[in-house]
């Protein structure tokens, strides 16, 4: 399997003043950007899953853990924002089923 794309984390945290820092903190923050391997779901899976073959889904396979709490996700850097539907840890990769956001 050749990890050929890059995904990027980001939590969507609530932004708020930090007296102390003088500034605002939190809001949308990178976390992390892992190598992955994407591939779309399909028509058939797709409408299994979701009831309907219009949901743009896609397969995100990462050879390390994703983090445990995040907002959304981008690829390559894109501007479409990806968010969580399933979740699953087979025995070698974390494989992540997302759908795209408006």
């Amino acid at each position: 399997m050749i990890f050929d794309r890059q995904v990027t984390f980001y939590d969507t945290g609530e932004e708020h003043y930090d007296p102390k820092q003088h500034k605002y903190v939190g809001g949308e923050e990178e976390l992390v950007t892992l190598p992955a391997n994407i591939t779309d779901v399909g028509v058939e899976k797709s409408a299994q899953i979701f009831g309907d073959y219009q949901h743009r889904a896609l397969v995100v396979r990462t050879a390390y853990e994703p983090p445990k709490q995040w907002g959304y996700l981008k690829l390559d850097g894109d501007s479409r924002k990806y968010v969580l539907n399933t979740y699953r840890k087979p025995l070698k990769f974390f494989t992540l089923i997302v759908g795209e956001t408006k």
